[in-house]
């Protein structure tokens, strides 16, 4: 059986324990015969108590500095070691006793701490030239030496203690001791306390109850005032870092925060996303501005609630849009925490949504995880915000990942002939959005699946064009027919079919693309002959029209529709093996699945969004 090693921060402070107790109980003479020097100790144990309750909280930090270490060195200066020992051991049993939740052990290094300080201190005053009892000061330099001697052992104790028991770098250690605003506050406690501790000497020795009861007054005055001047420099500190209209983070804390958690530990992690409320000026322009701020402080109270209780940083980035820091959290996790708030925020009414372009309050969103070696904030920003870019561009309303490997439309070699086919989608945008971001996403998995394959400049070129307007002919079919909520009558269906005829009659209009036109005309031809619009069968119909077949109608099964049952990508996986070699080119399904599972199940994606069901 092994057996189990203390702890070396265990071990430490049971060897400080012991010493502190035997140095205690070998300078202790408990035979105090005089009454008033009961009273006097007495005293000083009420004054104890009363300046660890009453102690001062440092500005800025917000650390405290109790003054009972005053009492102590006073004590000593003008007693010896008797009395501030035996105040000492008194007020450890107090504290034992009104702080009994506190762990015995912490009791007893506190007490072996300050005895070990004092006992050090004592001698280092004897030694240096100091009388005790003497209060004309003639020489300065005792006192000075000894309170040195009292602050290094403290300093030293403690930070040996917090150093076994974290085990930071030397690195850390290093930066961490010479912060400037740390030397300052410890410079200056220190000082404090050795100041008020030569005022009390005088004051004990003048009038010793009175001296203590007029030393309390001013700590406690002192602690008052200092209390409330911490408190309201809070108050301005939080305002300074929030945005008045939402009540999130702004921009400059955002960015502060963030530059933070890339000078942490770089093997942590953690996410950042960009958050943009969608056709907000629309909102604007229809509604108002006064209530497109309302829509923002809406949002800002929702993301607040959203975010409340967990370590994540909401803020408000700029205009309409939002940031995200999301510590401890994988970039698989944020979309699953973004794309949940997301679906219950385009469930909610707001006054003036039915007349923005999707009929919901909606966002899009870009995510980024932190990577070791990443240089500065402004780079992981740069991808976030390429990511939002494009899930606005596929439609919006949508939480899009950064990856290495997605090919966005500002770094794509036809940048511009997508942004011209792109002018001819928009009108999708007043008239069925839901085919809008279908052609969106369409086209970029006809993008990452043509870098899969053995195709040629001017094939890749042809599939992911012709992916992104392939549905272009049914914006000649009626509005109420292709927004039907409900199974399309046999007259309907038959409309419905011909977008492919009139898609093809569009694009014919402009020469330059006639290479589209098959996977226009014939991206709904079946392999086993049974599609439209020609029945085409087997390897008559053009190899990118089957392919595009393939990616068209593993999208429309596994995207989100109000009437109709949709398909996991498990389940639309498990669909485009079964109707492999009948509906689908067998050759071209396994890789189109490999694509699927690799760049999007791996990333938790389950269903792709689109609007939520009107009432």
């Amino acid at each position: 059986m092994k057996v189990k090693q203390p702890k070396l921060e265990n071990m430490y402070i049971a060897l400080i324990s012991l010493l502190g107790v035997l140095l205690f109980v070998h300078h202790l003479h408990p035979k105090v015969e005089d009454l008033s020097n009961w009273v006097l100790i007495y005293t000083l144990v009420g004054a104890i108590l009363l300046l660890n309750h009453f102690n001062i909280i440092i500005p800025l930090s917000g650390n405290t500095l109790s003054m009972d270490s005053s009492i102590y060195l006073a004590g000593l200066f003008l007693f010896g070691l008797k009395i501030p020992l035996l105040a000492l051991v008194i007020s450890s049993l107090v504290f034992l006793l009104i702080r009994f939740q506190l762990a015995w052990w912490k009791h007893l290094f506190n007490f072996a701490n300050y005895s070990l300080m004092l006992i050090c201190t004592y001698y280092a005053f004897i030694f240096t030239g100091g009388t005790v009892g003497e209060t004309e000061f003639p020489n300065i330099l005792p006192y000075v030496l000894s309170l040195c001697v009292y602050f290094m052992l403290n300093v030293m104790i403690m930070w040996f203690y917090f150093y076994l028991a974290q085990k930071p770098s030397l690195k850390t250690v290093i930066r961490t001791a010479f912060q400037k605003q740390i030397l300052q506050e410890v410079f200056t406690s220190y000082l404090c306390t050795l100041v008020l501790s030569l005022v009390l000497t005088i004051l004990i020795n003048q009038q010793p109850i009175f001296g203590i009861f007029l030393f309390l007054t001013l700590a406690i005055m002192l602690s008052f005032a200092f209390r409330n001047f911490f408190n309201l420099y809070k108050e301005e500190e939080a305002k300074a870092k929030r945005d008045f209209l939402t009540g999130l983070y702004n921009h400059g804390y955002f960015k502060l925060r963030l530059d933070e958690m890339l000078s942490e530990d770089p093997n942590h992690t953690f996410s950042v996303a960009l958050i943009d409320l969608d056709d907000f000026k629309k909102y604007n322009d229809a509604n108002g501005h006064i209530q497109g701020d309302e829509l923002l402080n809406f949002f800002g109270s929702f993301m607040l609630e959203k975010t409340q209780g967990l370590p994540y940083v909401a803020a408000r980035y700029g205009g309409e849009e939002f940031g995200l820091i999301l510590p401890r959290t994988s970039m698989r996790e944020a979309f699953a925490f973004l794309n949940k708030i997301r679906k219950e925020i385009n469930d909610f009414y707001f006054p003036g949504v039915e007349h923005s372009p999707l009929g919901c309050i909606s966002f899009s969103a870009g995510i980024v995880e932190y990577e070791n070696g990443t240089y500065s904030s402004s780079e992981l920003l740069k991808k976030a915000d390429k990511a939002l870019y494009f899930a606005k561009s596929q439609g919006k309303n949508i939480i899009q990942e950064y990856r290495e490997d997605q090919v966005y439309h500002q770094d794509c070699q036809y940048a511009k002939e997508i942004d011209a086919l792109e002018q001819q989608l928009q009108i999708f945008l007043s008239k069925d959005v839901y085919t809008y971001k279908h052609s969106k996403r369409v086209f970029t998995y006809a993008t990452e699946f043509s870098d899969r394959l053995n195709l040629n400049s001017e094939e890749h070129r042809t599939l992911i064009l012709g992916a992104l307007i392939h549905d272009i002919g049914k914006l000649e079919i009626p509005r109420d027919i292709i927004n039907k909520n409900g199974k399309l009558d046999p007259h309907e269906w038959e409309m419905m079919k011909k977008h492919v005829i009139y898609g093809k009659e569009i694009i014919s209009s402009i020469k330059r693309y006639d290479e589209l036109l098959p996977l226009i005309e014939l991206h709904h031809e079946r392999y086993d002959g049974k599609g439209y619009p020609y029945g085409l069968s087997g390897t008559n119909t053009p190899k990118l029209a089957r392919i595009l077949c393939i990616i068209d109608s593993f999208d429309a099964m596994t995207t989100e529709r109000p009437y109709q049952k949709t398909k996991t990508f498990k389940e639309g996986i498990q669909e485009l093996r079964a109707c492999s070699g009948q509906q689908f080119d067998p050759d071209f399904v396994e890789p189109f699945i490999e694509m699927i599972e690799e760049n999007y199940l791996g990333q938790g994606v389950s269903v792709l969004p689109t609007l939520p069901k009107e009432d």
